[in-house]
């Protein structure tokens, strides 16, 4: 399961990415509203978990946001605003649930669940595209009979290619993804992972390449001779 958490207190986030990794989820984080709606309007998450009280925008405009965007991901507000009508509000505007800090990590699980079966939740295990597949689990790529182990770095920046094969991304988009938003990292680390994978993808034949587009990003794409 992929999930979103978009709060500006970074040790809520970091406890909350905890708790959701020890259940073997995966979990982004983004610290303010734009960001946030900028990473759920992808519509590669399983649910999202949406502090009220954001920088760039609150809560309550992401869920509508998104909402008038079409994007059907369950969300679950997570809120020290207690009152009912904050409570109907954000009902309102666009979120599934709605609980309040502090709050128990038990129940926090307990309603992710029941929030994803009430979608017909199928927890995906791998990702594919033309022959390619990374499986979620293993953190393995894999073509035909051929398989490569990706480390953590690796498994992440092939899992955004794989989320949206064909899409653009930018470097910039992969240091705040995968290093992080206070990291300090720069154009020739996500260069260098690149690289790697590109070596990895020759390794098990892969018909895919991470194609470079000068000025703009990567993406995936077939090769020309596959």
């Amino acid at each position: 399961m992929q999930i979103l958490v978009v709060e500006d207190e970074k040790r809520l986030a970091a406890a909350l990415e905890h708790i959701m990794t020890q259940q073997k989820y995966m979990v982004d984080l983004a610290y303010d509203g734009t960001d946030g709606y900028d990473l759920a309007v992808s519509g590669i998450y399983d649910i999202i978990i949406l502090d009220v009280m954001l920088p760039g925008m609150n809560g309550y405009e992401v869920a509508a946001k998104l909402r008038k965007e079409k994007i059907a991901t369950p969300i679950l507000m997570l809120t020290a605003k207690d009152q009912i009508s904050d409570k109907v509000k954000g009902l309102d505007s666009g979120a599934d649930d709605y609980m309040t800090k502090p709050f128990d990590p038990e129940e926090l699980l307990a309603r992710i669940r029941a929030l994803t079966r009430r979608q017909g939740e199928v927890v995906i295990d791998e990702l594919s595209f033309e022959g390619l597949k990374l499986n979620l689990s293993t953190c393995d790529l894999i073509c035909k009979d051929k398989s490569v182990h990706l480390n953590f770095k690796e498994f992440e920046i092939m899992k955004i290619f794989l989320s949206s094969p064909g899409i653009v991304v930018t470097k910039d988009d992969l240091i705040v993804k995968v290093w992080g938003y206070d990291s300090n990292a720069v154009d020739n680390n996500v260069e260098v992972y690149i690289s790697f994978l590109r070596k990895k993808l020759d390794f098990i034949g892969s018909p895919v390449e991470i194609a470079s587009l000068r000025k703009i990003g990567y993406r995936l794409e077939v090769k020309a001779d596959a």
